[in-house]
């Protein structure tokens, strides 16, 4: 994945750090989506945006579920988060964190179909 400038990219030793958990734990939340990792340079790495006060941001999973149900890949996915979105007027990840996460789930799950 090509890596925007303006993106903080932490890796999975800075969430250890962050988040105060083991490896393990980071891995899953991967997994799970609660997180979206890319592979940048040969390593895996998570944008500091998907973090709130020290957390993965809540709103982040049911979005990557949406998108993921979607059809999305995980690279796709990252991509239209933090591609400026038209009807939202910012990047999904954007309007995320600004508390729009009903507007940004049913623009992803129209993407779908």
């Amino acid at each position: 994945m090509t890596t925007a400038p303006d993106i903080r990219w932490l890796t999975i030793p800075e969430l250890v750090d962050i988040l105060g958990i083991g490896v393990s734990k980071v891995r899953r939340l991967i997994e799970d989506r609660h997180l979206l990792a890319a592979k940048i340079d040969g390593v895996w790495k998570v944008p500091e945006l998907f973090l709130r006060d020290g957390e993965p941001l809540g709103e982040l999973r049911g979005t990557l579920l949406v998108l993921h149900d979607s059809g999305f890949s995980d690279e796709e996915a990252m991509r239209w988060l933090f591609t400026e979105e038209e009807s939202l007027g910012a990047a999904p990840i954007d309007a995320l964190r600004s508390g729009r996460k009903a507007e940004v789930r049913r623009i992803a799950q129209a993407l779908g179909f």
